[in-house]
């Protein structure tokens, strides 16, 4: 017979630790962010996004709300790319060069002074990600990070961090998506866009 894991004192209990995770969240920090990319959009700026695994995935999230729901019937859209979609480049760097450069070789082909990179990490520590970090910082992009843990490498690398206080990936990844999505309702809910 079947076990049943997803038992309610089970859901009960994860749901009371996101509830936990949802109140450690910085709205400064947030909203610095908002802040950031605004900015961005007014000044023409690119904005990138890249993550790894379920960051992937949210970048590529990210991406859509940005370049649709927050630029749709706007006189000023948002130019944004996430640079885990193009799989046939990033494979082919992997295979021909390294993993670790699959985000740094991208960003070396559009990063201008004044873009954004924005990195999404549960760990903050992704070899790819820090790498891409450290050439955005020395291109004179704006970088920013959103992760778990402790922070990560990522933490120091970047001007501006928002900190999911949390040791479970899923209840990190939760988080994030969460700050995302009050970054990217923001807009649409603020500018009657979407």
């Amino acid at each position: 017979m079947p076990i049943n894991y997803a038992t309610p004192d089970y859901i009960r209990g994860y749901l009371s630790k996101l509830e936990g995770v949802l109140k450690s969240l910085e709205p400064k920090e947030i909203s610095a962010v908002g802040a950031l990319l605004s900015a961005a959009r007014h000044a023409g700026k690119q904005v990138f996004i890249a993550g790894n695994g379920g960051s992937a995935a949210l970048a590529s999230h990210v991406a859509v709300d940005l370049g649709k729901g927050c630029s749709r019937n706007r006189e000023k859209r948002f130019r944004v790319i996430s640079l885990t979609d193009n799989v046939p480049w990033i494979t082919a760097l992997g295979n021909d060069i390294s993993y670790d450069d699959i985000f740094v070789e991208q960003l070396k082909n559009y990063a201008e002074k004044g873009d954004i990179f924005l990195a999404i990490s549960g760990s903050g520590n992704s070899k790819n990600i820090l790498k891409a970090l450290q050439y955005a910082n020395q291109a004179g992009c704006t970088t920013v990070g959103i992760s778990g843990f402790k922070g990560g490498a990522l933490k120091d690398m970047v001007k501006h961090h928002v900190h999911v206080k949390a040791d479970h990936m899923g209840l990190i990844e939760d988080g994030q998506l969460i700050i995302c999505h009050i970054l990217m309702y923001a807009f649409m809910d603020t500018e009657g866009c979407g």
